[in-house]
C-alpha cells in the first residue's frame, strides 16, 4: 500500500507502480521471471504447521501471477530463548510445501530475533504473454474467490483459545492448502486479471483490481464463501486489528447496501493468511471454472462478483 518509484526498464513487465502480488522480468520471449518475497509472525502454535503457513502464503505470489514456483529461499527470524527443535519444525513445514509446489528449497538466511518470524523469497517462471496482474480486469468479467474468507477472525478466536478443534482443523487445513491447486483447475482459461487475498483484506485486495484496471466491482455479499464459526466469532466482536486498518484504507471507496450486516462488511475487511484466489474471468468460461474447481480442490469457492463500468466508488457491495 505504499507507492515506490516506477521503474523504467522494457524489460520489466510488472514492478512496483500496481501494488502487484509480485515483480515480472522478461528474460526471452518465452520465459519470464516471477519474484516475490513474504513472511510473518506465528498464526498458530505448532511449528510445523506454522511452516506449512507461511510457505503456502508465499508461494501464493506466484499462483496469482500465472508462474509456476522454481525456486525458494527460506528467511527466518528465531529467538536464542526457542528450542532448535522448533525452529527445525518450521523450517521442515517449509520444505514439504516447496517439494508439494514443485519448488527446489535452496537454503536461505536467518538472523537472531525476540519474536519467530519465517516465510520465503520465491522465484518463478511464467511466459511473458501469460502473466496474470491485478489491474487487467475487463469489464463484464465475473468474479471467483477461490477460498472462504474470515481466517483472520478464526485466527483470532484460536489466540484466544476459545475456537473448537474443528473450528482449528478447518483453519489450517484451509491455510496450509496451496493455490496451486486453483491456480491449475483455472489454467487454459480466459482469465483477464488475478490477485490473492492475504493481509489486506478481500476489499482491499478488490479495491487495488477496480482501481489499477479503471473499473468498478459488484460484490454479492450473499454468495461470499465464510469459513465456519468466523461469522459467530465476528458478531462478538472477536476480530483482529488489522480489520480496522483495511476498512480505514479502503472504506471511502466503497459504498455498501443499507441492508448488508456490520458482520459481513467486516468480513470483508478481514485480513487473511494464505487466502485464496480472486480471479477475474470472461462470463463465458465461468461454469467450467466452477466445473474444474470442484473437481480440483477441497476449498469452499464461489462466484462472488462482476467487474462493471467505472463509477463513482471502487467497489460496490450488495445483497
Amino acid at each position: 500500500m505504499c507507492n515506490l518509484p516506477k521503474i523504467e526498464d522494457e524489460r520489466l513487465i510488472i514492478g512496483s507502480d500496481t501494488s502487484d502480488d509480485a515483480a515480472v522480468y522478461k528474460l526471452n520471449d518465452e520465459i519470464a521471471l516471477v519474484q516475490t518475497v513474504d513472511f510473518f509472525t506465528p498464526v498458530v502454535d505448532d511449528p510445523y504447521i506454522f511452516g506449512q503457513v507461511a510457505a503456502a502464503n508465499s508461494l501464493s505470489d506466484v499462483y496469482a501471477m500465472g508462474g509456476k514456483p522454481l525456486m525458494a529461499m527460506n528467511i527466518v527470524c528465531f529467538p536464542e530463548c526457542l528450542e532448535l527443535e522448533v525452529l527445525k519444525q518450521i523450517l521442515k513445514g517449509g520444505a514439504d510445501k516447496a517439494v508439494e509446489a514443485g519448488a527446489l528449497l535452496i537454503g536461505g538466511h536467518s538472523v537472531k530475533d525476540e519474536e519467530p518470524k519465517y516465510g520465503l523469497s520465491v522465484t518463478g517462471i511464467v511466459h511473458p504473454e501469460k502473466v496474470l496482474a491485478n489491474n487487467t480486469a475487463k469489464v463484464g468479467d465475473y468474479l471467483i474467490l477461490t477460498k472462504p474468507l474470515g481466517l483472520g477472525i478464526l485466527n483470532t478466536a484460536i489466540k484466544a483459545d476459545i475456537a473448537s478443534k474443528e473450528q482449528y482443523d478447518m483453519a489450517v487445513k484451509t491455510m496450509v492448502t496451496l493455490n496451486k491447486y486453483a491456480f491449475e483447475a483455472l489454467d487454459g482459461l480466459n482469465i483477464s486479471s488475478c490477485t490473492d487475498i492475504t493481509g489486506f483484506g478481500f476489499l482491499g485486495h478488490a479495491y487495488e483490481m477496480a482501481k489499477g484496471s479503471d473499473v468498478s466491482l459488484e460484490i454479492y455479499s450473499d454468495r461470499i464463501p465464510i469459513i465456519e464459526g468466523a461469522r459467530e466469532f465476528a458478531g462478538s466482536g472477536i476480530i483482529p486489528m488489522g480489520m480496522y486498518s483495511n476498512k480505514n484504507y479502503v472504506e471511502d471507496d466503497v459504498e455498501v447496501d443499507e441492508d448488508i450486516e456490520e458482520v459481513i462488511e467486516d468480513l470483508l475487511y478481514d485480513p487473511q493468511t494464505s487466502g485464496g484466489l480472486l480471479v477475474a474471468i470472461d462470463e463465458n468460461d465461468v461454469e467450467k471454472a466452477l466445473e474444474r474447481l470442484s473437481a480440483n480442490t477441497d476449498n469452499e469457492f464461489a462466484v462472488v462478483g462482476k467487474v462493471i463500468s467505472k463509477e463513482d466508488e471502487a467497489i460496490y457491495i450488495k445483497k
